[in-house]
C-alpha cells in the first residue's frame, strides 16, 4: 500500500479535515486527522493492516500491541493478519505510562509488534515500548497509518509507517487561524 492509497481512503472517509483546530498537545492547525472514522469500514481496515502487515510478514511476529483507543481495532485486525495474538496498553498513573492490564499475558522475549493510528510526537508509542521491555519482549518495531511528525518521531527500533503526511502546528500566539479570527472547530462535531 502508497502513502498516496492511505492519504485518498482517509479523504473517502472524510478523516482527513480542514478549519482550525487543537491538538491534544495545545498547539493549533488547519488541518486534523480522524483515523476513527476510516476504522468504522471493516474493508479499509482491512487493506491499510494488510498493508500493515506485509512490511512485517519476514520477522516471526508473536504478539501484535497498540495503544488505547487509537491502535486497539489496527492490533487486532494486524494480527489477524499476521495470524498472532492482538492485545492493546491502557493509560496509567494518571497518563505517565501505559500497560497491559486485563489479565494480557506477555511472556519474556515475545516478539511484539506496535500498531498505532497517527503519530504526532510518539508519546503513547514510546510510552508502549517502554512497558514491554520493562516486561521482557523483543519489539521487533512499530507501524502506523500515518506519520503526521514531520520526521521528528523516532523508536529505537525498526519503524515503518503506511504514510507520512506534513502538518504544520502552531503556537497559539502564532497561528494563522487565531490573526484571522476564525473559530476552533471541534472534529468530533463535524459530522460529515
Amino acid at each position: 500500500m502508497t502513502s498516496g492509497q492511505v492519504i485518498d481512503i482517509f479523504r473517502a472517509t472524510n478523516a482527513l479535515l480542514e478549519g482550525h483546530f487543537v491538538y491534544a498537545s495545545g498547539r493549533h492547525g488547519a488541518h486534523f486527522l480522524q483515523a476513527s472514522r476510516v476504522l468504522q469500514y471493516p474493508n479499509y481496515t482491512e487493506k491499510l493492516c494488510k498493508g500493515m502487515a506485509e512490511k512485517w510478514a519476514k520477522e516471526n511476529i508473536e504478539l501484535v500491541v497498540g495503544p488505547a483507543t487509537g491502535g486497539i481495532l489496527l492490533a487486532y485486525e494486524t494480527a489477524r493478519q499476521l495470524d498472532c495474538r492482538a492485545v492493546f496498553t491502557e493509560k496509567d498513573d494518571n497518563g505517565r505510562t501505559m500497560s497491559l492490564r486485563r489479565g494480557f499475558k506477555l511472556e519474556p522475549r515475545t516478539n511484539v509488534l506496535v500498531v498505532e493510528d497517527i503519530v504526532t510526537t510518539g508519546g503513547s508509542v514510546q510510552k508502549t515500548i517502554d512497558h514491554l521491555i520493562e516486561r521482557g519482549a523483543r519489539v521487533a518495531g512499530v507501524s502506523v497509518l500515518i506519520d503526521r511528525s514531520g520526521g521528528d518521531a523516532k523508536f529505537d527500533c525498526p519503524y515503518k509507517p503506511l504514510a507520512h503526511l506534513a502538518m504544520r502546528s502552531y503556537d497559539p500566539s502564532e497561528c494563522p487561524g487565531c490573526a484571522d479570527q476564525i473559530p476552533l472547530t471541534d472534529p468530533d462535531d463535524l459530522i460529515l
